[in-house]
């Protein structure tokens, strides 16, 4: 009986042998100087890592986002939630930068100020729409441009040659008389509370 309790005691001191040594091993390695250096490490690259997508995140939210209250809400988000903020601020950002919105907008106003400057003039008389081949207008029948005298094509004031015959133009005599009036009668047309010879002040003879 005595032989067996030592044979029992013998067995179980065998077992709790590696058990003990397992558990001192592994403590041992725990609190050992690289374990605790590189976890150190570990945590800080962790840290910096955190700090710099919210940095990034502030610094995208000022670009894409003119409102200040929804640039610091994102850059909250981005430092509450660390690595999952910035993976929301992803999702939800705007496609598009401030500075693309811009250079669209000026994309889009030098395109309409094209098309405005492709369209032909109105009439200066009576505004109606024309085309450019009009030499007068078919609605007041003033007359815009002066024909060519070979081709008939309509002629340009500044223009000392015909584009479509290669006819040279030939200055025209102004006369003078005939450009005032025509003048005046446009003038008329537009506003017929101008008058178009001032009057004389009547001079009152002394009594």
């Amino acid at each position: 009986m005595r032989l067996r309790l030592e044979g029992e005691g013998i067995s179980s001191a065998v077992i709790d042998l590696p058990l003990s040594s397992s558990f001192t091993t592994l403590q041992g390695f725990f609190h050992s100087t690289g374990f605790v250096v590189a976890r150190n490490t570990t945590l800080f690259f962790a840290v910096v890592f955190w700090l710099g997508l919210a940095f990034w995140v502030h610094r995208d939210a000022r670009k894409r986002i003119g409102d200040p209250f929804l640039v610091f809400l994102a850059t909250l988000v981005g430092l509450g939630l660390p690595y999952i903020g910035s993976v929301v601020y992803l999702l939800f950002r705007p496609s598009e930068t401030l500075e693309d919105v811009r250079s669209r907008r000026v994309e889009l106003q030098a395109l309409e100020q094209q098309l405005t400057r492709s369209q032909p003039a109105p009439c200066p008389v009576c505004r109606s729409a024309l085309e450019p081949d009009y030499i007068a207008c078919p609605v007041c029948m003033t007359v815009l441009r002066e024909p060519c005298g070979r081709c008939n094509a309509p002629l340009e004031p500044l223009w000392q040659m015909c584009p479509y015959c290669a006819t040279p133009v030939e200055p025209q005599r102004v006369d003078l008389d005939a450009a005032l009036t025509a003048e005046a009668t446009r003038i008329a047309l537009v506003d017929d509370t101008i008058p178009l010879v001032p009057q004389a002040e009547q001079r009152v003879a002394d009594a």
